[in-house]
């Protein structure tokens, strides 16, 4: 049975559990990358229901990578609402990696990372996480399986990325496969993202917004 509200009705468990589901945010992502990381980004936000798609805010930025905490951080104080700041971005060949990361915690912006590159968590969509050091055969390889589960050839400019994805491959099991990658990392001793690899933390980000939208 359900528990009594203050009117003394009985609410059902489908209510209670409903109450308990914390309310979505007001989210401001900024990225550097105007192709992959935008059409996922904004493919994550139109999967939502329409009257909250307006709290997620994606700005791509000309800056370069070193300063997308800063200019993330200058871009939501115009937004006072926007209190869930977040950066989205690749190692590939940033060089200041690690402390761009740890600059962000530092001023309260969180950081979604991908090593090498997003596709490695967009990988994991379709059942795996693959150990490839490098974003150029990272890039390819999951090219050649996204046209194998797809049919289609990959296009960093897709618009509809992030829709294909759900649609051939498993959201679920994605975040699942992503949260086993980082623990085996930890345990093997990687302790910083330049060393944890293959590894992305983009999926938490993921599975924030879709919890708070259920």
């Amino acid at each position: 049975m359900g528990r009594e509200d203050r009117r003394g009705k009985r609410k059902s468990r489908e209510q209670s559990r409903k109450r308990r589901v914390p309310e979505l945010g007001y989210y401001y992502i900024v990225t550097d990358t105007d192709q992959t990381e935008k059409n996922y980004l904004e493919g994550l936000r139109d999967s939502i229901p329409e009257v909250l798609k307006g709290k997620i805010v994606i700005k791509v930025t000309k800056s370069r990578t070193v300063d997308l905490v800063k200019t993330c951080k200058e871009g939501a104080s115009l937004y006072p609402q926007y209190s869930e700041p977040w950066i989205v971005f690749d190692r590939d060949q940033v060089k200041d990696f690690d402390s761009i990361i740890k600059n962000a915690e530092q001023s309260g912006v969180h950081a979604g990372w991908s090593n090498p590159c997003l596709e490695i968590w967009l990988y994991a969509y379709f059942g795996c996480m693959p150990n490839i050091q490098d974003s150029v055969s990272c890039c390819n390889r999951f090219a050649v399986e996204y046209e194998r589960k797809t049919g289609q050839k990959y296009d960093k400019a897709e618009k509809d990325l992030y829709k294909k994805l759900c649609e051939f491959g498993d959201e679920e099991n994605a975040i699942k496969i992503a949260q086993q990658k980082r623990s085996q990392c930890i345990n093997n001793g990687m302790l910083i993202p330049s060393e944890m690899i293959p590894c992305t933390n983009v999926d938490g980000l993921v599975k924030e917004i879709k919890e708070k939208c259920m």
